[in-house]
């Protein structure tokens, strides 16, 4: 299929080596110094755009695509809340436009959802075990918390009855406590703690590099290609 990538940092060249070794067509590339692009032949040409940015810019490149008629998987993070979630799912809601955005595309990750949802549902019956989580990712990334322990977070506080909330370093008892830390180039670590005073219950995600999570972009991509209107990953994955 033919795939438009925006964002060409090293998410985004990974992505393309991916799409390529699958036998895929990169049509256009749209970085910083060259966003006139999606006024292009070729990028309106793209069955999906495959979008990699920062969160100050992610909602208007998506926009775009939109304005073009392109489908759009999107793996920016720290964008997507609120009012603009609301409006992006209406703008979705007709099939007119298509968006399938995650905080992470890992299958690795969409299995540790998952288990963390139903360790969640499990807990729920055991009060004696209070819950936190930590994320660590590499220095450059700028949102913080991470967008996979945010949406780790809601799916604890959706299962849990003691959480209300989540928080990044609160210490309150009904807020599910995030530690957030950033070192290195760790590709990103997510640990979820059930301490007792009997005993402590952990579950880990660790990625070893990027490349499960650019593989997973490439598969959302190939999913849009017969789908239409708001997507999720669920969708993908179907778990």
């Amino acid at each position: 299929m033919k795939i438009a990538l925006i964002g060409y940092g090293k998410m985004g060249h990974m992505i393309e080596a991916i799409a390529k070794s699958r036998g895929h067509e990169i049509v256009s590339i749209i970085d910083i110094d060259n966003t006139a692009d999606f006024d292009s032949v070729a990028f309106r040409s793209a069955e999906a755009a495959i979008e990699f940015t920062a969160p100050s810019v992610a909602e208007g490149n998506v926009r775009r695509c939109f304005e073009q008629g392109v489908k759009v998987v999107s793996g920016s993070t720290g964008w997507l809340k609120g009012s603009v979630l609301e409006e992006m799912k209406q703008l979705c809601a007709d099939g007119t436009n298509t968006l399938l955005w995650s905080s992470n595309f890992s299958v690795g990750v969409a299995i540790f959802r998952a288990v963390n949802r139903y360790l969640a549902r499990i807990m729920n019956g055991f009060d004696s075990y209070d819950v936190s989580m930590i994320e660590t990712h590499h220095v450059h990334k700028l949102d913080a918390p991470s967008g996979t322990a945010i949406t780790l977070a809601e799916h604890i506080v959706e299962e849990l009855d003691r959480k209300e909330r989540w928080g990044l370093h609160e210490t309150a008892p009904e807020v599910l406590r995030i530690d957030d830390v950033r070192r290195g180039e760790v590709p990103g670590i997510h640990t979820i703690t059930y301490d007792s005073p009997a005993d402590l219950i952990e579950i880990t995600h660790s990625a070893h590099t990027r490349e499960g999570f650019a593989l997973g972009v490439v598969l959302a991509a190939e999913f849009l290609k017969d789908k239409s209107g708001w997507q999720t990953i669920d969708d993908l994955f179907n778990f």
